[in-house]
């Protein structure tokens, strides 16, 4: 019998992945979802950072993960490494930029190379799960926020002066009000 050797498929990572089912549901079947998956990839190669629904999301975070990992162990002479590559990635151009960019980049990282935010919902709209999927050490401004409460940010200021302004209204009301 010929068994696929699972090392070689499967990269050696540090930690446990999960296994649940996906159910993500495409009318033309499994080869739409793979299209969809791929669509995703490319931007979130070629932009680094997008915003999309929550499951197509998490489910594209894996395979930029693998693709990246095989990317960085063996490089782009290995054939299969390329035929991968070249599967997932839409637009050519790109692998390019996966070999001389990315793989640089995360030479010496030793955590995932994606981050993934859990966005807002579009209001009014419908109300599914949004995320923000992008790679880590791109050149935009964070998402997270080290500290939201912090006195000099312009929303805190904001509201301090508008809860002052509410709180010296209501003083006058209670001193016009109050009989002596």
């Amino acid at each position: 019998m010929n068994q696929a050797n699972i090392e070689k498929l499967v990269s050696k990572l540090k930690y446990n992945v999960k296994t649940t089912p996906r159910r993500l549901k495409n009318l033309d079947g499994p080869e739409g979802r793979v299209r969809k998956i791929q669509k995703t990839l490319t931007a979130v190669i070629n932009y680094e950072r997008i915003e999309l629904n929550y499951a197509r999301a998490d489910e594209t975070r894996g395979y930029v993960e693998r693709l990246i990992s095989e990317a960085l162990r063996y490089g782009p002479e290995h054939k299969e490494t390329m035929e991968l590559a070249n599967f997932w990635i839409l637009q050519k151009q790109l692998i390019h930029k996966l070999f001389k960019v990315l793989v640089p980049r995360y030479q010496n990282y030793t955590t995932s190379f994606t981050k993934l935010h859990h966005a807002p919902f579009i209001y009014p709209g419908y109300a599914y799960r949004r995320a923000i999927l992008e790679l880590k050490g791109n050149i935009y401004p964070s998402v997270e926020q080290s500290n939201p409460h912090q006195h000099n940010l312009l929303h805190n200021m904001l509201l301090d002066a508008a809860r002052k302004e509410y709180r010296m209204q209501k003083y006058k009301e209670i001193a016009e009000n109050k009989n002596f």
